[in-house]
């Protein structure tokens, strides 16, 4: 075979092998499996495996490639003699799950009967794509009596989502996670990889192992079964040196058709039914929501909506978030569009789909499951009023179940999004079936001309602006823009080239993203973000909010090579975002006003006796928690009368203001100090010691009437008045505050009597002229 050939010539002439690298017993040492890697013809120009699968991608011809490499990975292995106890590991390439025939697994199986054992690994790529043709693959495997493998775990969170739903009998951890140094995402794969297979039986392969380092800390993972260069590289046969062993796979019952039933009859015959009007049903989504959102980027979410009418702007709101937040989304409904929100699975169903009649709320994650599951009664209520028959699951089985029947029916995507197409795009992907254990296969641009006039006009084709930089190259310039960001941008093509990204900021860019993207690209990580960027050049300038996705591309030794952004203008959601903001916060100062008005004095802006009797409440909780006392003193002005009558209501008023700055200069800041109205005040001194709580309380109320004693000047003339004051005590006069008010009025009352009948009892300011004071401290004593 020449190195010109076409791929179509290898895949129509059997020019597709197989090698096989054998998966080892980390235990036992001994080989219990073969993964088949395909490869082109020797000395041909698809000979690697990123080779021939970026041809077939560019040629078209991906299912019969994908078709091919099963046939060539069977019979080599019945020629090699990789027959039972061993397994072997063959893949369906994630592209073309919904043509890929089982028949010819089956008929290649049935040259070898009741000897070929066979373990189908599907890609971590298939999840979001296609999850309904992937459901229905696994399906049609386990038909066969197979194993499933779920291949590259750790390589994207959607594994970790999806892997309760497909139920894998291996775990095939991705190499990054043996070679790389363990960080917190290492911590979260193993916690959820490791409580999957213990709850199942699932084995958990560690791949990339290619020294005692690689094998300590596969170990760790978890990891039972074993794939690498340590134990072999990719033969036509078995590799030499080793016994073999059979590999035992957990017994994974056969599901019926998920799309056969709906979520609602998941539901099990002990399962609570309750009815309720679709008001309650919507408070209890969005609890579901919150939950979901809590979970993060392990977490598949799918929702029914009866009629795409019901999916309101206050919904796309909400679930617009969860894009943003979770690793799945899924709405289902009559005349439900695509993508209902950006990065939101929509699905249309028939009118005649049961689920048409239900409200469904399925939230599944590794250590986490719920569903809302409701069937509509029929009535014809007002709209929120509308009954529904329901029932509030954690069960996780009949959660997966609802999960299932749900993914089933969402339709593959027919044009996948910018950023989905970066990491699905032909020539910056391999598929499993062809990438041996080892360093990373070449994530780069297609080189050849048919694939970068390929990439080139489906780039063209999309609504978001992409970015192509070139890391390699000083100042990473620019190589590559499509037409849509020139439109955002503001910038021609030969303008932005040769140019780095940082002409779109501008003087309210905010730094902190700047920054994080710095980082993020300085560490060749994916950076999701929002950041205000500039039209155009020169000094009128457009801001724009510009919602960016940075992917990194890297060579098969893992150097970074490029970055590839994609990009959209959502400056109308941003700023819709702020006015809603800025309407709450209009809200919550009206809330806080009403609040202050509520609970305020409105002339001396103390606490009024709403207030200050629900503090009072408080504090006599914690005083009963602490053993502590509380003094309440009621005042009373003596003399005020006169001034109302002598200088006018406003000279009161004023005289009230100058008491009440008086008294709040005095008081500690955790005194509790109030009007209660006309010249009446109330302090509650809480944290006191029981046994000089009185005391204590007399020598405060002397020190304020001493205070309130002193010259007021109201309109140029000074006023004088006293106060008469009551006091009592918790524990010893009661534990409420209606019976420590009640003591202290009647205290106060007689203090102010025995002020009036008798002048001896006139406290120290009489002398001055002023008002006599007297201080009544408990039933038969009062102050001098």
């Amino acid at each position: 075979m020449t190195r010109g050939a076409s791929v179509q010539d290898v895949v129509s002439r059997g020019g597709v092998r197989s090698l096989f690298q054998p998966i080892v017993d980390l235990d036992s040492g001994r080989v219990v499996a073969y993964e088949a890697l395909a490869r082109g013809p020797q000395g041909s120009a698809v000979e690697r495996p990123d080779a021939l699968f970026t041809a077939a991608r560019t040629a078209g011809v991906l299912a019969e490639l994908d078709q091919a490499c099963r046939s060539a990975a069977f019979l080599g292995a019945i020629k090699a003699g990789l027959l039972a106890p061993l397994t072997l590991f063959v893949n369906v390439e994630p592209e073309v799950l919904d043509s890929a025939p089982m028949d010819d697994l089956l008929a290649l199986a049935e040259q070898a009967p009741g000897r070929l054992r066979v373990v189908v690994e599907i890609t971590e790529r298939a999840l979001a794509y296609r999850p309904a043709e992937l459901l229905r693959t696994v399906d049609r495997v386990r038909e066969l009596g197979w194993g499933i493998a779920l291949d590259d775990v750790g390589a994207d969170s959607l594994s970790l989502a999806f892997m309760p739903l497909l139920r894998p009998d291996v775990v095939k951890l991705d190499l990054r996670l043996v070679q790389e140094r363990p960080g917190p995402a290492v911590a979260q794969i193993m916690n959820a990889v490791n409580a999957y297979a213990q709850s199942t039986g699932a084995s958990v392969l560690a791949e990339g192992i290619e020294d005692e380092g690689h094998l300590a800390m596969a170990r760790a993972l978890g990891a039972r079964l074993g794939q690498g260069w340590m134990f072999g590289r990719p033969l036509p046969g078995p590799t030499p040196g080793y016994d073999v062993a059979e590999l035992a796979l957990p017994a994974t019952a056969r599901s019926d058709d998920p799309g056969s039933t709906s979520p609602f009859v998941q539901l099990k015959a002990h399962d609570e039914l309750r009815r309720a009007p679709k008001a309650l049903l919507i408070e209890l989504s969005k609890q579901i929501e919150r939950e979901a959102m809590r979970l993060g980027e392990t977490c598949v979410v799918a929702a029914t909506f009866q009629e795409a009418r019901h999916f309101t702007p206050a919904t796309a709101a909400r679930y617009r978030d969860l894009v943003e937040r979770t690793g799945f989304v899924c709405a289902l409904g009559q005349d439900m569009p695509d993508e209902p929100v950006p990065g939101l699975r929509g699905t249309a169903l028939d009118a005649a789909d049961p689920v048409c009649g239900e409200w469904d709320v399925v939230v599944v994650a590794p250590h986490f499951a719920v569903a809302l599951l409701a069937r509509d009664l029929g009535d014809t209520w007002p709209d929120p009023d509308r009954m529904f028959e329901f029932a509030l699951t954690y069960e996780r089985d009949t959660v997966v179940a609802a999960a299932r029947s749900l993914l089933s029916r969402v339709a593959p995507r027919t044009a996948l999004p910018p950023a989905a197409q970066a990491r699905l795009q032909p020539a910056a992907m391999t598929s499993t079936l062809s990438r041996p254990s080892g360093p990373p296969v070449a994530a780069v641009p297609s080189t050849t001309p048919a694939g970068e006039a390929l990439l080139h006009r489906a780039l063209a084709a999309t609504t978001s602006g992409v970015t192509i930089a070139d890391m390699r190259r000083p100042d990473q310039p620019l190589i590559f823009v499509n037409a849509a960001f020139e439109q955002l941008s503001g910038y021609r093509a030969e303008e932005a080239l040769g140019r780095n990204c940082r002409i779109l900021q501008g003087p309210d860019s905010d730094p902190g993203a700047v920054d994080a993207i710095r980082a993020a690209i300085t560490a060749g990580r994916e950076w999701r973000g929002t950041v205000l960027n500039y039209r155009g050049s020169g000094p009128d300038r457009v801001p724009w909010w510009n919602e960016i996705y940075l992917a990194p591309v890297t060579d098969e030794n893992g150097r970074l090579l490029q970055y590839i952004g994609v990009q959209n203008d959502v400056s109308a959601r941003v700023d819709a975002q702020r006015a809603l903001e800025q309407e709450r916060d209009r809200a919550r100062g009206y809330l806080s006003r009403i609040e202050q008005l509520a609970y305020t004095d409105p002339l001396t802006g103390l606490a009024n006796r709403r207030r200050v009797e629900e503090s009072i409440e408080t504090a006599l909780w914690d005083a009963r928690a602490g053993g502590h006392a509380l003094a309440v003193l009621f005042f009373d002005l003596d003399g005020f009368k006169s001034v109302n009558d002598a200088h006018g209501h406003p000279a009161g008023d004023d005289l009230l203001v100058a008491v009440a700055r008086r008294l709040r200069e005095q008081v500690r800041r955790t005194d509790l100090l109030a009007r209660l109205g006309g010249d009446e005040f109330l302090l509650a001194l809480p944290g006191l010691d029981p046994a000089t709580a009185p005391a204590h309380a007399a020598g405060v109320a002397r020190q304020l009437v001493h205070e309130i004693a002193r010259p007021v000047v109201l309109a140029g003339k000074e006023v004088v008045v006293g106060a008469s004051v009551g006091i009592s005590v918790f524990p010893d006069d009661g534990h409420q505050f209606a019976a420590l008010l009640h003591h202290a009025d009647q205290r106060m009352y007689t203090a102010k009597h025995v002020h009036r009948a008798s002048p001896s009892a006139m406290g120290p300011d009489h002398g001055s002229g002023g008002p006599g004071v007297t201080v009544r401290l408990t039933d038969d004593t009062a102050a001098p």
